[in-house]
């Protein structure tokens, strides 16, 4: 793709997200989640492969109508309430449908079957665009809602994060795998928005890192399957022993990063008098944790048959472990000592 464009296509995915943060009115929220999604298609169909451009069309689809329903709901909740304003949801309908619409937007269970689909159809790169930076906007504005329906952000929850494991257990695609984790991830954030939005904020950007760490390994490894894995040992050795690491953390297994978001959840849970919707997430948890375990263990502990000519790799420079792969790994890996710092700031 041409420089100029591509600066101008993450120039404009940058611009919607940052116009929907800004607002304050529907119609402004709605333009930014727009400029959002047309700037990304480009970005999806730029390799014009039949899975790329089907992909394409339906994440163009599965949007534009989350948008009309998103639109709609905004305008009856100002026929009905005569407010424009996002912060004065206090009508239950359209309160319910907006939830519904971004809902849709991002990937939640029970509407998400979009979202492993279209992943499959892309690259490496503009998956990892697709599954954090696309889920800023929808996120920013369920939290500016403040919903008084308590319920429904839970069932959200427990369904995204109960499918997002049971959906995974049968893949060998890497990136329908890494589909089925960032539902089981957004499951964790809705389930806690309601009541600690700081501690949603915190577990996106943990998801963040540990999602970013994961893409660029494998697009380093040029990994798309499970059989691709147990080669890896031959392209990059390092790569090899850290992204076993990376997935564990994914699963939340302590004492790596990933456990910190998800003791914090259920300690919120039970102190709300939740603990049967803690309790499901949490084995939940152990549905996800089995297949990255599956991914960890073809990785490292499994090699492919090979003759002299399979290991030629090894005699060719491999690729670079770069420095933004390097902060993230650590981030990843590291950071469960800070919780007692983590949760000063949250309190704070």
């Amino acid at each position: 793709m041409n420089p100029y464009i591509l600066s101008t296509l993450l120039f404009a995915l940058g611009l919607g997200t940052t116009i929907t943060f800004a607002s304050s009115h529907w119609l402004l929220a709605w333009m930014g989640l727009e400029i959002n999604t047309l700037a990304i298609i480009p970005l999806m169909a730029q390799f014009h492969h039949p899975r790329a451009v089907e992909a394409t069309t339906k994440y163009f689809l599965i949007q534009a109508t989350a948008a009309a329903t998103l639109l709609f709901a905004s305008m009856s909740n100002a026929w009905l309430t005569g407010q424009w304003d996002i912060q004065h949801m206090h009508h239950p309908f359209p309160t319910t449908l907006i939830i519904l619409a971004l809902a849709l937007k991002i990937g939640l269970a029970p509407l998400h079957s979009w979202m492993p689909e279209v992943l499959q159809g892309l690259d490496l790169t503009t998956g990892l665009i697709l599954s954090t930076w696309q889920k800023l906007a929808p996120l920013s504005i369920i939290l500016q809602i403040q919903p008084t329906n308590h319920t429904i952000l839970i069932f959200l929850g427990l369904v995204s994060t109960l499918i997002g494991g049971w959906g995974g257990l049968n893949q060998i695609q890497l990136r329908k795998i890494l589909a089925y984790s960032s539902i089981a991830h957004l499951g964790w954030m809705i389930l806690i928005l309601q009541f600690s939005p700081s501690l949603t904020m915190l577990t996106f950007l943990i998801y963040i890192f540990m999602t970013f760490s994961l893409f660029i390994s494998f697009k380093l490894n040029y990994s798309t399957n499970i059989n691709t894995l147990t080669t890896s040992w031959s392209k990059a050795p390092v790569l090899t022993s850290i992204i076993p690491l990376i997935l564990l953390s994914l699963g939340g297994l302590p004492p790596l990063t990933g456990f910190m978001p998800k003791w914090l959840i259920i300690q919120e849970l039970a102190k709300q008098e939740l603990a049967p919707a803690a309790t499901l997430a949490a084995l939940s948890a152990l549905l996800s944790l089995y297949f990255y375990l599956r991914l960890s263990y073809a990785m490292t502990l499994t090699i492919s048959p090979n003759n002299t000519t399979g290991t030629l790799p090894w005699r060719l420079p491999t690729r670079q472990f770069t420095l933004p792969l390097a902060i993230s790994a650590s981030t990843t890996l590291c950071l469960l000592p800070l919780t007692p710092a983590m949760v000063a700031l949250l309190t704070f």
